[in-house]
């Protein structure tokens, strides 16, 4: 595995991307900020190697940027209920930074951190430490971010975490995927499939109700490969009160320590490429990018639009410290906190 590396300065410091390139001529661009995923390039059916991750032209427009494009949110990734977090007994009163609710560990964030970084065997380990207090959570966390890809175009992403006092944590990458190209436009076309026949309907601010819901006979069903775009603009509320997608669905067969694999299937109609993901998260967060426009430029000088990007985060459940029925998130103190996503690229 070749690697090599580049810094760009930023207001955060210098931020440095790696570039892990495998034997197939096949790479991953990685960074500092928010432990991020900036580029994926690999083959589609004929053999072309392109970007399939949604990327900005300039290291610094990732920080506090609105899609969180690429990234590793926490301490606590998507929706916590008006902020609410109690540990222990006790009550602790997080930022509100998404309509009345605490979204992906605050607005500063894990994702808007600059990370440690080392180089690893075929591959890069990112560490951040969290203060305690730092976003109003408890405990004084040190979570790492270790990727490694593979020449058969797998890319691990392993997560673990340590505190010092009970507290809650929930990790994840949040990378936007268009399989025919990372600047090639609407992702209504791709087909996907996920392993999960229940989903978790929200509130009008996206909070889960605390219902687990089937997905049978509903727009949420991709129990079998569908267009994104096929019932995307159906009149159904969970699609009214999102724009879209933005949903957390249940993993099927999900237990504490067991990876699911190929949780979700991915394809490219143009370009024949395949993404699998496989992961030991209960849920998966699918968001259709139904805000992508007025971000950073990208690579083309232009920003991306609504619906060019598709993300699947492997994760938690949202809201899962204020409903005891989910699969709890809670890390208590001098115990391990560890979770493991692949992300595995094929053509066809």
């Amino acid at each position: 595995m070749k690697i090599t590396k580049k810094t760009f300065p930023s207001p955060k410091g210098e931020i440095t991307w790696y570039e892990l390139t495998n034997a197939q001529g096949a790479s991953v661009v990685l960074s500092t900020m928010g432990a991020g995923i900036v580029e994926v390039r690999v083959p589609d059916k004929d053999g072309k190697i392109e970007n399939v991750a949604l990327s900005y032209e300039n290291a610094a427009d990732y920080i506090a940027d609105g899609p969180c494009l690429g990234k590793c949110p926490g301490r606590y990734a998507n929706r916590i209920a008006k902020g609410h977090l109690e540990v222990d007994g006790k009550e602790y009163h997080l930022a509100i930074n998404n309509g009345p609710n605490a979204l992906h560990g605050g607005p500063e964030g894990f994702q808007n951190q600059n990370w440690a970084a080392e180089e690893v065997a075929d591959g890069v380990k990112f560490t951040y430490n969290a203060k305690d207090g730092e976003e109003n959570y408890p405990g004084n966390l040190t979570v790492t971010a270790t990727y490694r890809w593979s020449d058969s175009n797998k890319l691990e992403l392993d997560f673990h975490a340590e505190s010092d006092a009970d507290t809650v944590v929930n990790m994840t990458n949040h990378a936007y995927w268009n399989l025919d190209g990372a600047d090639a436009g609407s992702i209504f076309n791709h087909e996907m499939k996920l392993k999960a026949a229940n989903w978790l309907p929200t509130d009008g601010t996206q909070i889960p109700t605390g219902e687990i819901a089937a997905v049978a006979s509903t727009p949420m069903d991709f129990t079998e490969l569908k267009k994104i775009g096929k019932d995307i603009k159906e009149d159904f509320e969970a699609l009214r009160i999102g724009k879209g997608y933005d949903h957390c669905w249940v993993i099927d067969g999900w237990k504490p320590g067991l990876m699911v694999e190929n949780a979700v299937e991915l394809k490219g109609e143009n370009s024949g490429r395949k993404l699998t993901v496989s992961s030991d998260q209960p849920g998966v967060q699918v968001y259709t990018g139904n805000w992508l426009a007025g971000c950073p430029k990208n690579k083309s000088g232009k920003s991306y639009e609504d619906y060019e990007g598709v993300a699947i985060e492997m994760q938690g459940f949202p809201d899962a410290p204020n409903k005891p029925g989910f699969p709890s998130q809670l890390l208590k103190a001098g115990e391990s906190y560890g979770r493991k996503i692949i992300f595995a690229f094929s053509a066809e």
